[in-house]
């Protein structure tokens, strides 16, 4: 009798057969090194459309639940014929540090003919930058990632989502002329790599770019807050706090939970007092952003004092709004 594997199999390559559910996708987690040579010689075989959801769907279920494993299935689709199921395999990989992926990563970014795939590997190989600058795989790799995201970044006619992801990878790297490629990126023309710019100066952690970030907090576009407000925490900018408590009101809710998660990273008193009162806030994503912010803050500082048992009736006292003015005043008068 054929296993509910072979069974799996078959129904995926006969097109008549209905898709596989999310749960029987699981089936394709943690195999044995026959099953993937299996899958390997049925792959070719199973319908385009339904590559292109098996691929999705992996990718959602290995989010969702880091017990399921199909990096076997995401390697193999690096070498598909269709682009969108290359591009999602590389996506699979993204949790993956096998240093053994940088060379079909490298491949795909500088020979593969589709931008989609070409921008997913130039984001991936961005950990790998960042595992060399870490000490964590050879210096020698992270050079040979540099040399191709520069060749990238500098391709005439590249496209610009490709050299917009080729800037935010290379923010990892220590090069001193990394901080020219971020600011020639920030003043471009086009307000998709002014975008990728900022979200680079956060990534790069240097200091130098506090005052450009904290400046675009400001601006009117809300994917610059948003990238401005991430950049504020990773830069750990305290100056940027007033501004980052008035964006907790912000019109767009991605922005809001940017510079929750921001005063979360930079912390200190007055973070600390913040996003403790928005622990009651009747917007359960702002609660709940404020509760993961505040969390962290909390292991920062080592403190073991429960989250759930503080006493919002022992604080000051005040209206929050009445708590952001004073929390203003106190960060300009001191």
């Amino acid at each position: 009798m054929a296993t509910a594997f072979e069974r799996l199999l078959a129904q995926l390559v006969d097109a008549d057969k209905k898709d596989p559910s999310a749960v029987q996708l699981r089936l394709l987690s943690q195999l044995l090194r026959a099953e993937v040579q299996r899958v390997r010689e049925v792959w070719p075989q199973i319908p385009l459309a339904r590559r292109r959801k098996i691929v999705r769907t992996m990718v959602e279920l290995a989010e969702e639940n880091i017990e399921l494993n199909f990096d076997p299935i995401f390697r193999l689709c690096l070498d598909d014929p269709d682009a969108e199921v290359r591009a999602a395999g590389v996506d699979g990989l993204w949790e993956c540090e096998d240093v053994g992926l940088v060379g079909p990563f490298l491949r795909l970014l500088e020979q593969d003919e589709s931008p989609l795939v070409r921008t997913a590997a130039a984001e991936a190989l961005g950990r790998f930058l960042l595992l060399s600058e870490l000490g964590e795989i050879s210096a020698s790799i992270g050079a040979r990632i540099e040399q191709a995201l520069l060749g990238t970044i500098h391709t005439p006619g590249e496209n610009l989502e490709v050299r917009r992801r080729a800037i935010e990878a290379i923010a990892y790297s220590s090069e001193a002329a990394v901080n020219d490629l971020i600011e020639d990126a920030y003043y471009d023309e086009e307000q998709k790599m002014r975008v990728s710019a900022i979200f680079a100066m956060g990534r790069s952690a240097d200091i130098r770019w506090r005052s450009i970030v904290e400046r675009e907090l400001f601006s009117p576009d809300p994917e610059i807050r948003f990238e401005a407000a991430r950049a504020c925490g990773e830069l750990e900018h305290a100056g940027a706090l007033p501004r980052l408590f008035e964006l907790i009101e912000d019109e767009d809710a991605e922005v809001r939970e940017a510079a929750i998660w921001a005063i979360g990273q930079i912390g200190g008193r007055e973070a600390r007092r913040v996003l403790t009162r928005l622990l009651d806030h009747p917007d359960e994503a702002i609660s709940q952003a404020a509760l993961e912010a505040l969390e962290f803050l909390e292991f920062q500082m080592g403190t073991e004092i429960p989250l759930f048992e503080y006493d919002l009736s022992e604080d000051l006292g005040l209206s929050e709004d009445d708590l952001l003015d004073e929390l203003r005043r106190e960060h300009w008068e001191g």
